[in-house]
Parts: C-alpha cells; sequence; structure tokens
C-alpha cells in the first residue's frame, strides 16, 4: 500500500529507474533520468521525486552509491501498473514452434520447454509435469505378454495413457483377464487415482478371492499402479548457469545458494503448484512475497498449460530484476502452444 497516489512524474521516473536497472543491473542516479529525451526535468527536480519514490518503499540507495535501485515493493508496483508487455519476435516464436515440433513424446516437449525458456529468457526454466494422480480414470484393461507378465493400462479422461507392468506367478485366461477388467471398470471408472489409490483395498475387498488372485494382486501393488507419475520426471529445470553468470549471484556465497536451491525439486514443485494464478493466468511472486526463505532473492513467474483437465505450470525462475514485460508473454505464449500439441 502507498501513502499517497503516485503523480504522473513519479510513475514516470519510477518506471525509468526500473527499466535502467532491468537491464543494466546498475543503480540510477538523477544525472543518468534528465540526460534522457522523453524527460526534460532538471537534474534536482529528480533528485526531489527519487526522494519521495524512496520514502514510498519503491526504491532504495545502495550505500556505495548515489544511485537508485527498485526494492520489491517497487517491482511489484511497476509489474501491477507501470509496464507494457512486449510481443515475442517473429524469430522467438519460429524457433518455439520449430524446437516443439521435433518433440517425439510428452517427455521430449517438457524437457524443450524448459530449454526454450532458459535460452529465451536468461533465466532458469522450470517444467512440472501434470498432477497424474487428479486425473479421472476412464477405463483399465489388462493384456497378458506372456504366462508371467501382464500389461496394465490405465486411460485418463484428459487422454493421457499410462502403462505399467506386472508379474503374474501363473497363467491367467483371457476370460478371467476380461472379467477382472469388468469388474475393475465397475467399481473404479469415474474417480480420480487419488481416491482410487485411497479407497482401493475396500472397494475391491469383496472381491480378493477370485480364484485367479488377480484382485488380491491388486490390492497389493495399489500403491505402484495409481502413483502419481507418469511421465518420467516431475520437473525439468534449465538454465542453472544463467542464474550463475549474473551479477546478483557471482559471489562464493550466493553461488553455493543456488546449487542448493536447485537441487530442492519438491520445493519448487510444491511453490510453483502453490503460487496462483490470477485472472490474466499469471503468477509472479517478486523477492520477499516468497515466503520460503531461499527464495527471497529471486522470483517466480508462472502460468499453467492444460493436458484435457490436468494441469502442469510452465515458468521462469530467476533474479528479482528481469524483463517482466518480455517473459510475461513468453511463458503465456509456450503454455498456449504446448496446451494445444498435448490435445491435439
Amino acid at each position: 500500500m502507498l501513502n499517497h497516489e503516485l503523480s504522473h512524474r513519479e510513475k514516470t521516473i519510477l518506471k525509468t529507474i526500473i527499466s535502467s536497472f532491468i537491464k543494466t543491473a546498475t543503480p540510477v542516479g538523477s544525472s543518468f533520468i534528465s540526460k534522457k529525451g522523453a524527460i526534460s526535468w532538471s537534474a534536482a527536480t529528480i533528485r526531489n521525486v527519487m526522494s519521495d519514490l524512496e520514502d514510498e518503499g519503491l526504491i532504495n540507495h545502495p550505500h556505495t552509491s548515489a544511485g537508485r535501485v527498485p526494492t520489491d515493493k517497487g517491482y511489484r508496483f511497476f509489474v501491477n501498473t507501470l509496464m507494457q508487455l512486449e510481443d515475442l519476435t517473429n524469430i522467438e516464436k519460429d524457433k518455439i514452434s520449430t524446437q516443439l515440433g521435433n518433440a517425439t513424446s510428452h517427455d521430449d516437449i517438457l524437457i524443450i520447454t524448459s530449454k526454450l525458456i532458459s535460452e529465451i529468457s536468461n533465466q532458469l526454466g522450470v517444467v512440472t509435469a501434470p498432477n497424474f494422480i487428479e486425473g479421472i480414470l476412464e477405463k483399465i484393461e489388462l493384456i497378458s505378454l506372456s504366462s508371467t507378465k501382464l500389461m496394465v493400462i490405465l486411460s485418463i479422461k484428459s487422454g493421457l495413457v499410462k502403462t505399467i507392468m506386472m508379474e503374474v506367478s501363473g497363467e491367467v485366461s483371457r476370460d478371467n483377464l476380461n472379467n477382472v477388467s469388468t469388474l475393475l471398470n465397475e467399481k473404479l471408472s469415474g474417480l480420480t487415482l487419488k481416491n482410487i489409490k485411497e479407497t482401493f483395498s475396500d472397494r475391491l475387498r469383496d472381491s480378493a478371492i477370485e480364484n485367479t488372485g488377480l484382485i488380491r494382486m491388486f490390492i497389493e501393488s495399489s500403491d505402484k499402479i495409481f502413483e502419481d507419475s507418469l511421465l518420467h520426471s516431475k520437473m525439468h529445470l534449465s538454465g542453472t548457469h544463467n542464474l550463475l553468470n549474473q551479477k546478483e549471484f557471482n559471489t562464493s556465497g550466493n553461488y553455493r545458494s543456488i546449487i542448493e536451491l536447485i537441487n530442492q525439486d519438491d520445493m519448487i514443485i510444491h511453490l510453483l503448484q502453490k503460487n496462483e494464478v490470477d485472472t490474466t493466468g499469471i503468477s509472479v511472486t517478486i523477492g520477499s512475497e516468497n515466503q520460503q526463505k531461499q527464495f527471497q532473492q529471486l522470483s517466480i513467474l508462472k502460468t499453467e498449460y492444460k493436458i484435457g483437465t490436468l494441469k502442469g505450470q510452465v515458468g521462469i525462475i530467476g533474479n528479482k530484476r528481469m524483463d517482466y514485460p518480455k517473459l510475461i508473454p513468453l511463458v503465456n505464449h509456450i503454455s498456449k502452444t504446448i496446451t494445444e500439441m498435448f490435445n491435439n
């Protein structure tokens, strides 16, 4: 919250400071602003305005410099009020289309997406797999591969399919497989995998005595069959070197903290899933807005893509001076592109 509504002059100078600092990582002084062609105010006037902006907590100045840098509050005001989103270039759009067009699997799409985001943003590109456990089971199929091996196929209403190989103690006839699959579909179809996993033994207990032993095997293996995994990895992260090479993180202490951070997959996945998107479909958390201490020197920008009713996250983790006007359209464009790929 601000103590007063910013004037046009204050907004202009704040926007100039933030836009310049995003590009240069150099504190911005009044003389620099007064020399910009679009601003005709004197350096003294600009200094007064900068002092007011500092009182509002929107900018501050390092002890070693007379220039000003944005605060987390300043970045938030910029993102909410001042920035103008930029279109991706045709070259960038063609690069995204061409590289994703080479994908041969769902995993490929996510791997390529994380690399594209990191290359274009010069930050960390991160993509999480859909939360498969929230999918609604459409049907189960059982296929005998040999006298000792059975393939279980789970079809989810989003269009995703998961296969599991299971060892059986003896050959099971086609009729018995059909009977068991019919029973499973009657009991489980239309439920989420999460619900099935939590209640599987209760739903099938009365059927566990069927003579093939398949239902008992399913009960004993339900955690494996209905676990929250579909793709090979829950998350893909690319571009670690982008952060390590940036001015803010080139000390040994910051270097170590970034390395530690990117190895905490579960924390990153939890954070991305927790951050809710706004009405534009975007979530931006800046510095101290991130509750986890490890992320308070960073900004996290993310949106969602969809596979049917399931959702995954596409995002950027980077320094607080990331180029928000360019990177918000980037993640939006990529999320729409992969949503179309997954659903066509």
